[in-house]
């Protein structure tokens, strides 16, 4: 009879053991999740009202799993490199940064970055949402980053207050504000300017103020952060693409249920295709708005892009080895 009852007993504790694995999914299956996302730009912007969307899709196809809080305009972070720094570091679950900081973290998305590389839109997203772009994506993982897709700035475009730039020999002695990425600050630099990273939630006084006589920007920042107060001169150049990614925290992505993961990769696919389309429709409004502001503005011909494009050759040269020659030749092949 005892050695029944002990048996029994055994018995007892497998089931017991082989029902925990159930337990814990079932626990895992209502656990709810909160994702605060951290941006520089204000709520006008592409970026943002895009992000509401984002928003509402997680919420309610998650059935209320996963909640997301928003903070438009710098609200936890100055810069985006420190905005990286903190999802890196799990402070924050998420982040929609440029993409010129990224190669800080990794130096091949230097690659993103070489001037007059993309002819139009066309071949950025062919570049970004191919092989290429989303290896590099893949990469991030290590540095405890996940991407999850590439959105969109725009085309980058210079402004002053001395007059129109329409030669690199225009932009010789300015200071010129540059991102935070050195193939930005270099080809500046070889253009003849005075160029050095600043803060972007910051520059706005600084131009104020004569810290900085220029900057670059693509055309909704300087609609919606009133450059055009402090900045007289536009030309429309196109010398970089400004893509933007969707950056979220690997550790917690990786925490979230697979349900929880493909919907947060699908909403970020519909994300991207949402704000690259009221990104562009902004930028040809916001841009007779500048003109209305009035803000002097000139476009470059194919023929001085070409002076431009070749006065950046010692950029290419600079570069190439630090990025990945292979990589650099994909990119250039591409947009060929």
């Amino acid at each position: 009879m005892r050695k029944c009852i002990i048996i029994l007993s055994l018995f007892t504790l497998i089931l017991s053991a082989c029902g925990r694995p159930t337990d814990k999914n079932t626990n895992d299956d209502d656990k709810s999740y909160t994702i605060r996302v951290a941006y520089l730009v204000s709520e006008e912007q592409s970026t943002h009202l895009a992000a509401k969307t984002f928003k509402e899709k997680l919420e309610n196809e998650s059935e209320g799993r996963i909640s997301v809080e928003l903070y438009p305009n710098g609200q936890l972070y100055p810069s985006d490199r420190e905005a990286i720094e903190a999802v890196q570091l799990n402070n924050v679950e998420m982040t929609i940064p440029a993409l010129a900081p990224v190669a800080s973290f990794n130096k091949k998305f230097m690659v993103f970055d070489l001037p007059f590389l993309f002819k139009d839109y066309e071949s950025v997203y062919k570049t970004l949402d191919g092989s290429l772009g989303q290896e590099l994506l893949k990469e991030l993982e290590s540095d405890g980053l996940k991407g999850l897709a590439y959105a969109e700035n725009g085309f980058r475009h210079i402004s002053n207050n001395d007059g129109p730039i329409e030669k690199p020999e225009d932009l010789k002695g300015l200071k010129l504000r540059s991102m935070e990425n050195p193939v930005h600050t270099e080809t500046f630099k070889t253009y003849g300017a005075n160029a050095s990273p600043f803060a972007f939630g910051e520059l706005y006084t600084a131009l104020q103020q004569g810290t900085y006589d220029a900057m670059e920007s693509p055309i909704s920042l300087y609609y919606t952060n009133k450059f055009y107060e402090v900045q007289d001169y536009l030309t429309i150049s196109g010398h970089f693409y400004a893509a933007t990614i969707l950056l979220m925290n690997n550790e917690f992505f990786n925490s979230l249920p697979e349900d929880l993961q493909s919907l947060v990769n699908e909403a970020a696919e519909e994300y991207r295709d949402e704000q690259r389309q009221i990104a562009q429709e902004q930028d040809k409004e916001w841009l007779e708005s500048l003109k209305e502001s009035g803000m002097q503005i000139n476009t470059l011909s194919e023929e001085q892009i070409e002076v431009f494009r070749n006065a950046a050759e010692p950029v290419y040269d600079k570069f190439k080895s630090e990025i990945g020659e292979d990589i650099v030749d994909q990119a250039i092949e591409i947009n060929k």
